[in-house]
């Protein structure tokens, strides 16, 4: 059997522990820090206009190191940050990480059991989130005992005059006012308190010291902590450069993807702000605002899931546009069509940008992607080759045992960026996390996928996501690519509904092109074009239109959702 453990063509001489490239040894603050000595007068940030040098940013970062040490927080403790990309986020993540303490990411639009779970989860110390989440958490102080401080940021904060005006009289004043008696601090206040600690506050850690907590279903679906080391995040940031050559100190990236995700927070922050980029803020975006900022700052980088691209394909503002200064466009997160990236390809060309968009894969488990389709060489359906000092390899599910090249198994991978464990969880961090026969800790993804001679991985399905009719596999994914490739179609989700006789049977959703009518006719069209393009046993039994798919936080299509929709659905006609 032919062994298909694969690490990146470019690398040479590579050892048993990754190290061929030159990874920061210390902190995640200490890999910016250092940096911006270098470029203190860089912008490190925009956010609303106004721009923020790396100079000022060490300034802020410290003063909240301080501020945070006269709270209380200690070496190890877990601080929640419940916030949007704003200026508070990159701050307090920084001052959380140098004070020796673990950032804990959470979704501001989470509900509030599920931020009270996030909260006693992580038994975090302090909070910070905007004043217009308060109510979620003052609904909760009671249930989250360990929380001993909550600190309230207002997007006023770092605002100029004028735009504090314009906010003020817009979206601040729909926002409820927090009484003074209520058991918060402002942000304001809260940074005003620094100078008054005179104590030691830089905590050296070094690369393997738990840094962040982000949260992910694993490979069961349920929701853990996932625990991050400053090692994994400033060795990602490290990969990013090696396998963009193009990027130079000062290049801008359009900072949308959210920082509780790995995503977000791995590749559009960290990998930028370590390396002397630029992050354009985007606390809240639409498609139409993301194509505004795009034209507006002339970003170099971008980096989103399919379903943001394919929605930014659709935007009037970007007619006639000028992309010719894009130098990277990266798509991640779900599975991208093979039809959508020729749209996307072609919309780029179209656009004079010189480049294409490149897809890649990863998961919460090694903070975000490990494996990047490479600048000048791709493959039709494949998510790319593994990124310096990362190994791939395909095993039989279950196993340790590889499969031969082109054979259907697990994805594990196995590099610097790995995590340390599912918070809580050891059972399954044993699961996921293993020490190979080789002496190296292997990630069980839980996703299936193939590898080619060459190292280019190609992702078939998440396992648990697999549909199995009359005893036939059928993969969501391969469906969708079909439907999604008909002219009349924007975009499908396929779900596998409960069958008595076929254990499973396949059902798709489907949202139309605008004006498009939602009819038998269409209905008809597709079903004769899925009759000449897909196996009959996988066939879906129904196409149901949707003006809308629904969306998780991070803007991947919930499929979940329709599998729940569809079960209450057969429960409600038994």
């Amino acid at each position: 059997m032919a062994n298909t453990t694969v690490k990146a063509p470019w690398l040479n001489n590579y050892g048993d522990i990754p190290h061929t490239l030159d990874y920061q040894k210390g902190s995640m603050w200490d890999a910016v820090r250092k940096i911006a000595g270098e470029y203190p007068d860089y912008t490190a940030y925009v956010f609303m206009h106004s721009r923020f040098t790396y100079a000022h940013f060490v300034k802020q970062v410290e003063l909240c190191a301080k501020a945070l040490k006269g709270l209380g927080i200690r070496e190890g403790d877990k601080v929640t940050i419940c916030l949007p990309n704003v200026p508070h986020s990159l701050i307090m993540f920084y001052a959380v990480n140098l004070v020796g303490a673990i950032a804990n990411m959470v979704h501001p639009l989470s509900g509030e059991n599920e931020i009270a779970f996030y909260l006693n989860d992580s038994q975090s110390i302090a909070a910070i989130t905007l004043n217009q989440f308060y109510g979620k958490f003052q609904a909760i102080r009671e249930k989250t005992p360990s929380l001993k401080h909550l600190i309230i940021a207002d997007i006023k904060d770092y605002l100029s005059p004028l735009m504090k005006i314009g906010y003020q009289a817009t979206a601040g004043r729909k926002i409820k006012k927090i009484d003074k008696d209520e058991p918060v601090i402002f942000w304001s206040e809260f940074m005003k308190k620094a100078p008054l600690y005179n104590g030691e506050y830089v905590v050296k850690k070094v690369g393997d010291d738990p840094a962040v907590v982000l949260y992910s279903g694993g490979t069961t679906g349920t929701t853990k902590g996932i625990l991050l080391s400053n090692y994994s995040f400033n060795a990602l940031a490290a990969q990013i450069v090696a396998t963009n050559p193009m990027f130079r100190p000062g290049d801008t990236m359009l900072t949308a993807m959210p920082m509780f995700h790995g995503f977000g927070l791995g590749v559009s922050v960290h990998s930028m702000l370590a390396n002397g980029g630029c992050c354009i803020l985007v606390p809240r975006f639409t498609p139409e605002s993301y194509a505004k900022l795009i034209i507006k700052h002339r970003c170099n980088f971008i980096a989103g899931v399919p379903t943001l691209y394919e929605a930014m394909l659709r935007q009037n503002v970007m007619d006639g546009a000028d992309l010719s200064c894009l130098k990277g466009v990266f798509s991640g997160g779900d599975s991208l069509s093979i039809e959508l990236k020729k749209k996307i390809d072609r919309f780029l060309e179209e656009h004079n940008a010189t480049i294409k968009v490149r897809e890649g894969y990863g998961t919460t488990e090694c903070v975000t992607a490990s494996c990047l389709t490479p600048l000048h060489l791709s493959k039709e359906g494949s998510i790319g080759q593994p990124f310096p000092d990362t190994y791939y390899k395909i095993v039989k599910p279950g196993t340790e045992e590889e499969v031969p090249y082109g054979e259907e198994g697990e994805i594990c991978l196995a590099g610097p960026t790995v995590m340390l464990e599912y918070v809580n969880h050891p059972d399954e961090t044993a699961q996921t996390r293993r020490r190979h026969a080789d002496g190296m800790i292997w990630i069980h993804t839980g996703d299936l996928g193939t590898m080619d001679e060459d190292g280019f991985i190609y992702f078939r399905q998440r396992i648990k996501r697999m549909i199995i009719t009359s005893g036939y596999n059928v993969y969501p994914s391969q469906l969708e690519n079909i439907i999604d490739a008909h002219e009349l179609v924007q975009m499908s989700c396929v779900i596998g509904v409960p069958d008595a006789l076929k254990i499973q049977k396949v059902k798709a959703f489907v949202m139309l092109k605008e004006g498009v009518p939602a009819n038998d006719e269409t209905k008809q069209i597709l079903r004769e074009y899925c009759k000449k393009n897909i196996a009959k046993y996988a066939l879906p039994y129904d196409i149901e239109f949707r003006d809308q798919l629904p969306k998780t936080l991070v803007g991947k299509v919930a499929y979940r959702v329709l599998e729940e929709e569809e079960l209450k659905k057969i429960a409600s006609e038994q």
